[in-house]
């Protein structure tokens, strides 16, 4: 075990590594912050930010004196960056399991090779990949390989000359094609393994996006008590075949009732913030235990929660910049509002989030979106 008061690495200085920082100083450990941004909002909490690239060696290597284990916040941390830590000190997740977790190509595969439930999908090198690709596949979504997330590098394609398109669009990087799938709806499972290989999953969340972001998660997801032990059941093998150690974030979509992996976040999940209030025990509590070998909390949500995202688009009216109305929020019960710092608002950047907790699901869901239409977040018409 890894006690207090040891010092831990965060490479990735956003949201998820702020919150990775709070949870380890409240459990007594000091947190150093490696992100090439010197505003990053993790490191402005760390008790030091090395503000380099994640494959500086110097700042590797500092970290390596001072740490005693490291963790990262997001996918696209190099792997190469993470075997070289795990030479030199406790790593998690592993290079490996990150190097399939920050490539669709990889991870698809993955997928396919170990009988996990998937969509169909073809792998995309070439334009005559698109041009070989199976006829069923269309409508399809073409999505870039490496470093898409909230629905960059992504697009809609009726058929082969709009894939041919897109592909061309996106410089011909390597993609997948993935058949477009008319949704139920979509969930997630956030959960932790040890190395050990014990699991603790928190009940699934169900997921509501807009413009391929996550606008709000309602917690524990409305379907059947079979389909959410089934989403940990498959999200528990991803993690095992995956020889995972830490919080593993598992995004499925629901398909004419049959659960479909859709990505892996290996890392906490913006679907699992309202642990932090709903929960006996964080995502990010989580998180330090499983890299420090500490024992797994078994957890508990002591209440039905609804969580939403904000948005830089709060922070403008028209062309002009303003400070969003928190009285808004301050006013309605239950409601506990997280802002993560950011110095600088802009259009699609999470710049926070609320959670709205309480006894009754659907009044907590009619709460929170009453309490998001109050901030100026419409629905598209």
């Amino acid at each position: 075990m890894i006690l207090p008061p040891a010092t831990l690495a965060m490479l990735g200085g956003g949201q998820l590594g702020r919150f990775f920082v709070s949870a380890a100083h409240e459990l007594g450990y000091e947190a150093w912050v490696l992100d090439p941004d010197r505003e990053s909002p993790a490191g402005r909490l760390a008790d030091r930010h090395l503000c380099a690239a994640y494959d500086d060696v110097a700042a590797l290597d500092e970290l390596a004196r001072h740490c005693a284990a490291a963790t990262i916040e997001f996918e696209n941390v190099p792997a190469a960056t993470l075997a070289y830590l795990a030479e030199r000190m406790p790593t998690h997740p592993s290079a490996q399991a990150v190097a399939i977790c920050q490539d669709r190509i990889a991870e698809k595969t993955f997928l396919r090779d170990n009988g996990l439930p998937h969509g169909a999908f073809a792998v995309i090198q070439s334009a005559a990949d698109i041009k070989a690709a199976n006829a069923g596949l269309f409508p399809a979504v073409l999505k870039v390989a490496r470093f898409g997330y909230d629905g960059k590098g992504q697009a809609r394609v009726a058929d082969r000359e709009q894939a041919l398109a897109a592909f061309a669009h996106f410089k011909q990087e390597a993609c997948v094609l993935e058949q477009l799938l008319k949704l139920d709806y979509e969930l997630s499972v956030v959960l932790v393994r040890d190395a050990n290989g014990r699991v603790e999953a928190y009940p699934p969340g169900e997921n509501c996006h807009r413009n391929g972001i996550l606008d709000f998660t309602i917690a524990p997801a409305r379907a059947a008590a079979c389909q959410r032990d089934n989403a940990q059941e498959i999200a528990g093998q991803a993690a095992e075949r995956l020889g995972y150690v830490g919080v593993l974030g598992v995004e499925f979509f629901v398909h004419r009732g049959e659960l479909l992996v859709n990505e892996m976040a290996p890392r906490p999940h913006n679907s699992g913030h309202h642990t932090i209030d709903a929960c006996d025990i964080s995502q990010y509590a989580q998180q330090v235990r499983a890299l420090c070998a500490l024992p797994l909390a078994r957890p508990r949500q002591h209440s039905a929660a609804v969580m939403v995202n904000l948005l830089g688009d709060l922070w403008f009216e028209g062309d002009a910049r303003r400070e969003p109305d928190w009285a808004t929020l301050a006013s309605v019960p239950g409601l506990a509002l997280h802002l993560y710092g950011k110095r600088a608002a802009r259009p699609g950047r999470k710049m926070g989030h609320f959670t709205v907790t309480g006894e009754r699901a659907d009044e907590m869901l009619a709460r929170a979106l009453a309490a998001r239409a109050a901030m100026g977040i419409v629905d598209p018409e």
